[in-house]
């Protein structure tokens, strides 16, 4: 019987060796559970961060593109007006050189 009890209490020994190792493995479970919800908000507060950051920087372009635009825009009358000066003076001293050729 002393060899009955023995095996009785190593199989009790083993069950609690393996109740110990399953509470640990859900313990586990539950931090990995708790990582991952955390995970997947970081996640999902960077998917708002990025839309947003997109549509900043669409309205940055666009802002960019009109400054752009309109730089074109000042710099091509400045430089038509400087040249309709030039032909006005030129056209001046054309039409002073031809009067006195008279």
């Amino acid at each position: 019987m002393k060899n009955g009890k023995t095996r009785l209490q190593r199989a009790e020994d083993e069950v609690l060796e393996v109740k110990d190792i399953m509470m640990d493995n859900l313990r586990k479970a539950d931090e990995r559970s708790d990582k991952l919800d955390d995970l997947e908000s970081r996640a999902e507060d960077l998917l708002v961060k990025s839309k947003t950051f997109e549509k900043t920087t669409q309205k940055v372009k666009q802002q960019k593109r009109w400054e752009n635009m309109k730089m074109k825009v000042v710099l091509g009358g400045v430089a038509l007006t400087a040249l309709l000066i030039v032909i006005g003076i030129i056209t001046y001293y054309i039409v002073i050189s031809t009067r006195g050729d008279e």
